[in-house]
């Protein structure tokens, strides 16, 4: 049986905590590796390797950490199978869903390439009398990053490539569930030449997350998960004086308009509300059709295309959706299937009771649509995380606008349509940070940021593209001028440059 162990000061070692935890083929159902565990013990020796290697990793010039990441895009592209089929091993979602995946953590390591420009400071020459100004930005010290299952390989390289590029330490506690990702990204940075203690990876449950957000030696967090836990990592997090990012959780809407190809609305529905088995944060859970005609046509093409979804192991070149990550998620999704039905929402489809043969003690379900779902019923108020499509029919625009606008998340949001000024207007007033206009999954690109607004994100700053250059670095201004033989003498006012 294999055992995953910590990365820590460049050597893999289990840690002194003797705990382990079992990790599953979501496939299969069956125990493929054990997990050790690390408590407060473990993440003190990481935190304390980053420290050691901090002084020499920072003076390093940027162009020459820029260098690392380079070879980092090299060593990706080159093994992207390999990490695509340890993605899915554990995950459990498709070969091409997690090559999609190695494919926008290289984006990220692109624009990190490129930090000799991102860090580039201000001068200003006489700002007064002999007086120069010139700003720079400089790295934190040690920082950490706390990262989800569902983008097991995607999530930390949205934050260690330039976390470190701008020449940060990183720790990274990433999920338990499917821990294999991370190991192998530290293999990655090591072929591409990051010195030793630079990256560190603690695997843990709360004990690790609570001494990373206790711990003096760190100076700031990332977190991406669910909402409760952001907000409690960012509470604690700052509380101990740290700087924090928390990304939350979501329910995001896709309006269809009247005018839109319904075609084009329903494949788009179909790829956002089931691809990785809906377990996106970005995913779209609520269809929302304006009018009684628009919503009876849209339910009737979804109806056909979930029916038909082909369901199956990452192995399945044809398999559209794998399974949940686990038994315990399969029954949470089942549970809030039926209670959505004693509420009142019609099953269209239902994928409960899914038995694949060959994989019967896999962790699966089928797509669900559902009709007739209100804005009371608990299916529309959580975020359900699973192949789950509710469909809440709005009679006209206004309503649909302000049924998004109303609720707690603020993640993603879309809206297909053939009509420009509805289109304009939609982007300018919805209360969401992240908008697609005929684009059903709006996750901004490398080169800009991820961030939600409402509940779904907590703190200043987003994640990677300029937004990360920010928070990962402070500013530091400074104000100089060189004697020119003349004394100006004492000054007592406050100093404005005449």
């Amino acid at each position: 049986m294999k055992t995953i162990n910590h990365s820590i000061g460049g050597q893999w070692t289990t840690g002194n905590s003797g705990l382990f935890q079992k990790i599953y083929n979501p496939a299969t159902g069956e125990q493929t590796a054990q997990l050790v565990l690390g408590e407060a013990g473990e993440v003190d020796a990481a935190v304390c390797a980053a420290l050691a290697a901090f002084p020499s990793w920072s003076n390093t010039p940027a162009a020459k950490r820029a260098r690392v990441m380079f070879a980092l895009r090299e060593v990706m592209n080159a093994r992207r199978d390999e990490i695509a089929q340890t993605i899915s091993a554990e995950h459990g979602k498709t070969h091409d869903d997690a090559l999609g995946e190695v494919t926008r953590a290289l984006e990220v390591v692109e624009y990190a390439s490129g930090i000799s420009t991102h860090l580039q400071g201000d001068f200003s020459r006489d700002v007064g009398p002999g007086i120069d100004s010139c700003a720079e930005r400089q790295a934190l010290g040690v920082v950490a990053g706390i990262t989800p299952f569902n983008f097991p390989f995607m999530v930390p390289l949205w934050m260690i490539p330039m976390a470190i590029a701008c020449g940060n330490t990183f720790v990274l506690k990433p999920s338990e569930r499917d821990p294999s990702s991370a190991n192998l990204i530290v293999e990655l940075f090591q072929q591409a030449g990051l010195p030793d203690g630079v990256l560190n990876v603690v695997h843990g449950g709360k004990p690790a997350v609570d001494a990373i957000l206790d711990h003096p030696g760190i100076c700031a967090v990332s977190f991406v998960g669910s909402t409760p836990i952001a907000e409690y990592v960012y509470t604690r997090g700052c509380a101990a004086g740290k700087r924090v990012q928390a990304l939350g959780g979501a329910k995001n809407h896709m309006i269809i308009m009247p005018d839109a190809d319904l075609d084009q609305a329903a494949d788009a529905l179909m790829g956002a509300g089931f691809g990785s088995a809906g377990e996106r944060c970005m995913a779209i859970s609520v269809a929302v059709p304006i009018g009684e005609e628009t919503a009876d046509r849209l339910v009737e093409k979804l109806a056909t295309q979930v029916t038909a979804m082909k369901i199956g192991p990452s192995t399945d070149a044809e398999a559209e959706m794998g399974p949940i990550i686990s038994l315990e998620a399969k029954e949470r999704i089942s549970a809030c299937i039926a209670k959505a039905k004693a509420e009142g929402a019609k099953v269209v489809v239902d994928g409960r009771g899914l038995v694949m043969q060959g994989y019967e003690d896999g962790f699966w379900l089928g797509g669900t649509l559902l009709d007739g779902v209100t804005k009371d019923m608990s299916v529309y108020k959580t975020e359900i995380f699973g192949p789950v499509l509710s469909v809440l029919r709005a009679k006209d625009y206004p309503e649909a606008v302000a049924l998004i606008n109303a609720h707690e998340y603020g993640n993603g949001t879309a809206i297909f349509t053939r009509d420009g000024d509805a289109a304009r207007d939609f982007a300018k007033h919805i209360q969401v940070g992240m908008v697609g206009i005929n684009v059903p999954i709006p996750v901004p690109v490398g080169t800009h940021s991820f961030g939600g607004w409402k509940r779904s994100s907590f703190g200043a700053h987003g994640i990677y593209g300029p937004e990360a250059v920010h928070f990962y670095t402070r500013l530091k201004t400074v104000t100089s001028r060189w004697p020119t033989g003349i004394r100006a003498g004492a000054q007592f006012t406050f100093p404005n440059m005449e």
